[in-house]
Formats: C-alpha cells, sequence, structure tokens
C-alpha cells in the first residue's frame, strides 16, 4: 500500500488546501485516463493473501512503532511513516470484528471500514461495515468530472469525502473535498 497522490499540488501557505496546479504525474486523469470511484470516509484495512487482516496505520516521527507493524513508504513531506498493523492489536479491531461477521469469506485486497464509531459516521450507516474498495461506486462516465471546477462541484454538491481515479495500467490519484477552498 503506497499512498496515493493527490491530483491538484497543496498550497504551500495553507496545506489542508489545493492549488489549480495538477500534481506531476497525475496528469493523466486531465488527460481523460482512468475511471472515477468514490472514496469512502472510514479507515483503510487490508485482508492479505495468507487471510490476515491489517489497519492501515501512520507512524510520526520520533514516535515507536507497534508491535509487528509492517511499515511500507515514508512520506517525505511530513516525515510520518505508513504502513500495517495486525488489525487485533488495532484500535479498530472491536469494529472490524463486528463488519467481518456480515459474511464467511472475504477476497484478499483493501477495504474501507466505517460505521457508527469510525470518523464521526460521516457516511450515515446504521453499523460497521467494509467497503471493497474494488467495488467502489463508479462516477458515471458521461459526467466525465476531469477539471479543478468539476470536481469541486461535483464534490460540493455529493457528500462524499472524495474520488480515486484509477488509470488502466494501475496508478491511482485522489482529491477529497476537504482539499478545496471554502470547504470546511
Amino acid at each position: 500500500m503506497q499512498k496515493i497522490p493527490t491530483l491538484f499540488v497543496r498550497d504551500p501557505e495553507d496545506r489542508r488546501r489545493v492549488l489549480t496546479e495538477v500534481t506531476a504525474g497525475c496528469e493523466w486523469v486531465l488527460d481523460g485516463y482512468g475511471t472515477a470511484t468514490r472514496k469512502y470516509d472510514g479507515t483503510c484495512i487490508l485482508l492479505d493473501e495468507s487471510g490476515e487482516w491489517w489497519a492501515r496505520r501512520e507512524v510520526k516521527p520520533g514516535k515507536a512503532t507497534p508491535p509487528n507493524y509492517v511499515p511500507v513508504e515514508r512520506d517525505p513531506n511530513t516525515g510520518k511513516t505508513v504502513g500495517w498493523e495486525p488489525i487485533k492489536q488495532s484500535s479498530f479491531a472491536k469494529y472490524h470484528a463486528e463488519a467481518a461477521e456480515i459474511h464467511s469469506a472475504w477476497p484478499h485486497g483493501t477495504y474501507e471500514l466505517c460505521g457508527p464509531k469510525i470518523n464521526g459516521n460521516p457516511e450515515g450507516l446504521e453499523r460497521h461495515t467494509l467497503i471493497r474498495h474494488a467495488t467502489a461506486e463508479t462516477i458515471e462516465p458521461s459526467l466525465d468530472i476531469r477539471t479543478y471546477d468539476e470536481i469541486g462541484d461535483f464534490l460540493a454538491r455529493h457528500n462524499w469525502e472524495g474520488i480515486v481515479y484509477h488509470h488502466p495500467d494501475g496508478p491511482m490519484v485522489k482529491i477529497k473535498a476537504r482539499d478545496f477552498p471554502g470547504a470546511s
């Protein structure tokens, strides 16, 4: 799991917001490539190929890593290390157990754990749920939302955390509603 780049460059004066400039390497989105899917507001969970569940975890510089932590990438801008910790030792273990009991067999891959006790429940769910990233809601291709203004307007009208663009060759790019000026 590598950190997905943000479509637009972060404002150096206010890193919570983005500018209209496209992040280097993400131009393919504005060139019309890729499928746009909903970015859900929860926490990332991984079911690996051996059947083990993991929770995404960021570790700030100078902080100790939790036991059995698997680092994946260090963010050069923040110094945070992104990686995985076993779900059983995660603060989300209880909510994951509730969500995972819905099915007996889950395909390996990444999921978004959402629900009443996750991030204030912006998805409005009645129970904890695992949403498979590979089956995320797709934005109707005829909408073809690609520009700064189109994306900002779309996200302002929908109650979504953001959009993830998936290139046919594998790369992904994200943009969040809260990245735009005026967002809360």
